[in-house]
């Protein structure tokens, strides 16, 4: 009798080829439900309805077609147990092959701007987890596809093996087949839990699941091992990126590219904006008239930090930007989009990796640390800056200009390591401190790379001041005002400095600490 092979998938990418193979190469049976089967009918190619083959007509608009006695008991028998080929027998069911079952596409569903919980419901799939399951737990005598990467490789092993497969094959394809059931029942479980979640609502428990997207060379040192993964089955973030040019992305490429996303994710597309990160911080930010002025000013921030940085900008890149990009030896750039002349400029240094992300808002739900012994999941920072609500401590207010500086120094701080230090004049950072020890410390760092621009010149910290001693060095370097967050039991006294050195302070109600 002829190997039974069951097709049920909502992806039919290779769909057609790889039944052809299984029907004039290795002599299957094929037997299909829905679409799928439609689609190879269409094909020219037979195949049985699942419903003609159980005897039982689908039900309940479609809701059950697989869940039967003659899917199931042929995906589970075990063909070395008696008792299982006799009740095999007894009941007149085939044992089944293969399996290629893919689930409906409840990712890309809830991706889709308001949908309705109802519409997400209807492609939560029940009877292909079933099946892709079963199939998994009984790899000692079939093999279950769920991705069609895997066609080509099943089919080489059936050449390979006379028309079998190995149990290590068989093996690898079930733990392949569980961690895409896992996926999706996470992405199921994510969804319903923020239908009505509140911002400090976190699972529990909290799964963790990724596909790997490839291996990296190796992690931030060459002695570690790496690999990027993406999470869900439709791929999001970086996962979506197209990357136009350059070579393969590092692990410490990904991680300067997310951190500078996540700066640029702060400014509106009606302000061009750059930013340039070095070692996980930025080394230069900026706001312009034109995007190429963004870029400059970022760029003239720091230029010998900037030598091998990574740039983030919010615009598509124009001709003039990528030019002046040239000028200088980049790891990477990222933008919403690249123009065509840009694009062929950008190519005169072909190793420069070149990425285009049309989403550059969209962050992480949940930032994730391993620790010894488990992980740690925080809610991601994603709070955007609202100076109405700032308190404004002192005498002196600030101008509607100094606002505006002041808010632009206080969106790049929170994305600068903890103690963090920008001072910023003219939407342009001109001096940074970060990840210093204490605060004086981050304080004496900025200004000392702004020098004399810092006369005039905002300075906003990350953190509250627990004494007046930072106020006091700014005002000796001419700063002219300050934004923090307050909450200090000595709150008062860096008021009372800052009133009597003639500087504006605001207080944000808000810490940004990065660790």
């Amino acid at each position: 009798m002829a190997r039974l092979a069951l097709l049920s998938v909502s992806n039919k990418t290779g769909l057609v080829d790889l039944a052809q193979s299984l029907v004039e190469e290795f002599g299957f049976d094929l037997i299909s439900s829905g679409g799928t089967a439609n689609a190879l009918k269409e094909a020219g190619l037979p195949v049985t309805k699942v419903s003609d083959y159980t005897g039982s007509p689908e039900i309940l608009g479609g809701r059950v077609k697989t869940l039967h006695p003659q899917i199931h008991g042929g995906i589970l028998a075990r063909r070395d147990e008696p008792q299982d080929i006799a009740d095999l027998e007894a009941q007149q069911i085939r044992p089944i092959d293969l399996t290629v079952v893919n689930l409906y596409p409840f990712e890309a569903t809830i991706a889709q701007p308001r949908v309705k919980l109802s519409d997400a419901i209807e492609q939560i799939d029940i009877g292909g987890p079933a099946m892709i399951r079963a199939s998994a737990k009984n790899f000692a005598h079939l093999t279950v596809l769920c991705n069609p990467d895997q066609y080509d490789a099943y089919l080489d092993e059936l050449r390979q093996h006379r028309g079998a497969t190995s149990l290590p094959f068989r093996q690898a394809c079930a733990l392949q087949a569980f961690k895409h059931t896992a996926s999706y029942d996470r992405a199921i479980s994510t969804y319903l839990e923020n239908q009505g979640a509140t911002f400090s609502d976190l699972p529990n428990p909290f799964t963790l699941t990724g596909d790997q997207v490839q291996t990296l060379r190796y992690g931030e040192n060459p002695h570690q091992a790496a690999a990027w993964y993406r999470q869900g089955t439709t791929p999001t973030g970086w996962a979506s990126a197209t990357k136009l040019q350059g070579k393969e992305l590092s692990y410490n490429n990904l991680v300067d590219l997310e951190a500078a996303r996540s700066i640029i994710a702060e400014f509106t597309d009606s302000d061009p904006a750059a930013t340039i990160i070095k070692h996980n911080n930025p080394c230069g930010s900026a706001m312009g008239a034109t995007l190429l002025e963004a870029y400059e000013k970022a760029f003239a921030a720091d230029s010998t930090s900037a030598f091998g940085g990574i740039v983030a900008i919010n615009r598509a890149i124009d001709a003039p930007t990528a030019t002046a990009m040239m000028k200088t030896f980049l790891e990477c750039v990222v933008a919403p989009g690249c123009e065509p002349e840009a694009e062929a400029i950008l190519q005169a240094k072909s190793k420069v990796r070149v990425l285009i992300l049309p989403d550059l808002k969209t962050s992480a739900p949940e930032q994730i640390s391993a620790i010894a012994g488990g992980f740690l999941v925080q809610m991601t920072d994603d709070i955007l800056a609202d100076p109405t609500q700032w308190n404004l401590v002192t005498e002196q207010k600030p101008t509607p200009e100094q606002l505006a500086e002041l808010l632009f120094a206080w969106k790049i701080c929170k994305h600068v390591k903890s103690n963090a230090i920008v001072v910023s004049r003219d939407r342009t950072t001109i001096g940074i401190g970060a990840g210093q020890m204490n605060r004086v410390g981050s304080v004496n760092i900025a200004l000392d790379q702004a020098g004399n621009a810092a006369k005039g010149a905002i300075l906003a910290s990350d953190g509250f001041f627990p004494f007046d001693d930072s106020v006091r060095t700014a005002a000796a370097a001419g700063i002219s005002a300050i934004v923090q967050p307050g909450g200090s039991l000595r709150d008062q006294d860096s008021i009372d400095a800052a009133n009597e050195l003639g500087l504006v302070m605001a207080m944000t109600g808000t810490r940004h600490f990065l660790h």
